[in-house]
């Protein structure tokens, strides 16, 4: 059995209590204010809140500097009074009318110049509110049509880009979230393999690092723990979104362990093994109730997903692992797989 004992905190977003629209229907439930959920990320037993740049400043966009700073520093007020920190903020580029096209990577100078002004803008919030975490989600950095963008020259944009936010803020770290489609067709950045690839290419590669989503790992045909180790052996796996998905369709943001317990189970043992949150790293749940959810019920998922992680987390620290590791000595792999099967179901 394991002997690790170091604690976990968690955090979650704004939009993780949503109002169950999707691309085919409209809402289902009542949209709560967020005064209302931040009061309820205590009470949950959750101890941050992450941030898009425009959770933190709503219309951005139309703000004066003046403006955003002001409005930032009354968040963190909020924040403060409330006990809460801010994990991170990221700039939201995708819904923007510039970004079309993509925002780093378009082919419209405008728009890359756009996408890399409103960054900036967001690590100035993220300054206000005490958070060195950028994270940044490549959501339009790709293409529909392989014929209308040149993907090693993308690649270079992409570098340019970040290498700009790092001479911003001389402190700041940025995480890149990958995700091999969705909205783009296909996109440049897929994998953390890649993301943390991208990062050595910047000017200071030691403040460029990842963040890991278990729905996006599993869209790309991968196993999220696996995707964990990798980037936990390079050092670089700064924040981390867990959730569930059912197979290779749309991000569906399933509580976690929802669809495979035994996926979700093998996520935790390799935090575990390498110490994950012991440098003050959060554990992010980026999960959405199902849309038939009822309004009495909005925050279920969210809690049920921190209790599933816990349960697991038990579960993994009482795994024999050197009865374990007997057997794969033996290549017994049939007695290991029964092992664990045994071990989740509580034999």
């Amino acid at each position: 059995m394991t002997t690790l004992s170091h604690s976990y905190k968690f955090c979650f977003g704004p939009w993780n209590i949503s109002e169950g629209a999707d691309p085919y229907g409209p809402p289902t439930r009542p949209a709560q204010s967020f005064d209302w959920k931040l009061a309820q990320l205590k009470q949950l037993g959750f101890d941050a809140m992450m941030f898009h740049d425009d959770d933190a400043v709503p219309d951005i966009d139309n703000k004066s500097p003046q403006q955003m700073v002001k409005e930032a520093k009354e968040l963190g007020k909020k924040l403060a009074d409330a006990g809460i920190a801010a994990e991170m903020v990221a700039p939201r580029l995708w819904f923007s009318p510039m970004t079309i096209d993509g925002a780093y990577t378009s082919n419209d100078p405008k728009a890359r110049q756009y996408a890399i002004e409103r960054s900036l803008k967001c690590i100035d919030i993220a300054q206000v509110l005490k958070t060195k975490l950028i994270v940044l989600w490549l959501a339009r950095e790709g293409t529909y049509l392989r014929e209308s963008k040149n993907g090693r020259r993308s690649t270079e944009y992409l570098v340019a880009a970040i290498d700009k936010m790092l001479a911003h803020d001389k402190k700041v770290r940025i995480a890149i979230e990958p995700k091999p489609n969705e909205p783009m067709d296909v996109a440049y950045i897929p994998t953390i393999g890649h993301a943390i690839a991208l990062g050595y290419q910047t000017r200071d590669p030691k403040r460029v690092g990842a963040l890991i989503e278990s729905a996006h790992a599993i869209l790309a045909g991968l196993d999220p723990a696996d995707e964990i180790d990798f980037a936990m052996s390079f050092g670089k796996l700064w924040s981390l979104h867990l959730n569930d998905q059912n197979g290779l369709k749309f991000d569906q943001d399933k509580p976690f362990g929802s669809n495979n317990l035994r996926l979700a189970f093998n996520q935790v043992r390799a935090l575990e093994r390498s110490r994950y949150g012991a440098h003050g790293e959060y554990v992010a749940f980026d999960v959405h109730p199902f849309r038939a959810t009822k309004e009495a019920h909005t925050l279920d998922h969210l809690a049920n997903s921190r209790r599933t992680f816990l349960r697991l987390l038990e579960k993994a620290r009482a795994f024999d692992d050197a009865a374990a590791q007997k057997l794969v000595a033996d290549r017994n792999y049939q007695a290991l797989d029964q092992m664990v099967l045994e071990h989740l179901m509580g034999k």
